[in-house]
């Protein structure tokens, strides 16, 4: 065996190591999850529909791929991704399986047939007027979430919080609301709930990882403002 054949071997079975981590559903999952903030072990089963024992398990699978890190806090283990990069890749995974997977759509029509209601009409002039400040920006997620980054500017607005919240956004402007990503329903809800309440109000289906690609300045995480 030559030694360049050798060095390929060596190196691809290392990139194997990745595509084996990845090769559940649920660890995929879990990896999203963990893009918006750390979290114990207790709360990403919860998220994600595992026992503890079975989280727990997929974790050490990632760990040992070298995608999460750990932090024993108490009697609780917290996990966070293990760099920005981790999401980055599963932002770029998602993009890919959109691209070329039309079950993804048909799925997501499925579960979202009224989501026209609450996308503009042109995507592109919303994003330049949150760029220019022009309108409200809610991040409608938990304020953990939004503690560990947030779009510059976004108000926490967590979607059980949003009866009672509407009060304090500013009248006569136009409102924003973002969640998890394209799969989280959060933003679906808070935009029909202050649409109901007369807002003009949009979702946009970004996540905080896709704000910062997007070249959007990010607020409350360490190292990526």
């Amino acid at each position: 065996m030559t030694r360049d054949r050798q060095l390929k071997d060596l190196v691809y079975e290392q990139f194997a190591r990745i595509g084996k981590a990845l090769s559940s559903p649920k660890r995929i999952e879990l990896l999203d999850v963990l893009s918006q903030g750390s979290r114990h072990v207790e709360a990403l089963s919860s998220l994600t529909g595992l026992s503890i024992a079975n989280a727990s398990q997929h974790l050490q699978v990632l760990k040992a791929a070298r995608l999460v890190e750990s932090e024993r806090m108490g009697v609780q283990v917290a996990y966070r991704l293990a760099s920005p990069s981790v999401g980055g890749f599963v932002r770029g995974l998602r993009l890919l399986a959109e691209e070329r997977l039309a079950e993804i759509d048909q799925t997501v029509g499925t579960f979202l047939k009224d989501r026209e209601r609450f996308d503009p009409v042109d995507r592109e002039e919303l994003l330049r007027r949150v760029r220019r400040g022009e309108v409200t920006v809610l991040d409608v997620r938990p304020e953990e979430e939004y503690r560990s980054g947030h779009l510059r500017g976004a108000l926490s607005v967590p979607l059980a919080n949003i009866k009672a919240r509407m009060k304090d956004l500013p009248e006569g402007r136009d409102v924003v609301a973002y969640c998890r990503g394209p799969y989280c329903l959060m933003a679906v809800e808070a935009a029909e709930k202050l649409r109901a309440k007369g807002f003009r109000a949009y979702r946009l289906d970004l996540s905080v990882t896709d704000w910062r690609a997007l070249g959007f300045k990010i607020e409350g995480a360490p190292g990526t403002r």
